[in-house]
């Protein structure tokens, strides 16, 4: 079943999908900004950093990062597909649903 679920994942972004994070943290047009990275899982990893982006670790919880990103006036990410050769967009749910597989597999690294 995780085998079929990384395949999955494979296909639908690639190994190394381009990503585009698209941050506006005030309604003011000047609070727009962007970051690209060359994988989801970088950007994730962009992502969890913005809140503290002098730390070399992450020292807050899971639900802090989650109402900091709902605190924000815009997040979202353009994903690159090669099927189609086209970016797809994705909202701060898909994004938040990412972070979490994101450290849960880290913490189970991490357990082992």
């Amino acid at each position: 079943m995780i085998r079929i679920q990384k395949l999955t994942a494979v296909a639908e972004f690639g190994a190394m999908s381009h990503t585009i994070l698209l941050i506006q943290t005030t309604k003011r047009p000047e609070g727009r900004t962007y970051a690209d990275y060359k994988s989801v899982n970088e950007c994730m990893e962009g992502v969890c950093k913005i809140m503290n982006p002098n730390s070399p670790s992450i020292k807050y919880d899971i639900s802090q990062l989650f109402d900091f990103i709902n605190d924000l006036a815009d997040l979202s990410c353009l994903v690159y597909r090669a099927d189609t050769q086209t970016y797809q967009p994705y909202k701060k749910d898909w994004i938040k649903e990412k972070i979490y597989m994101l450290l849960h597999r880290q913490a189970q690294q991490a357990d082992k």
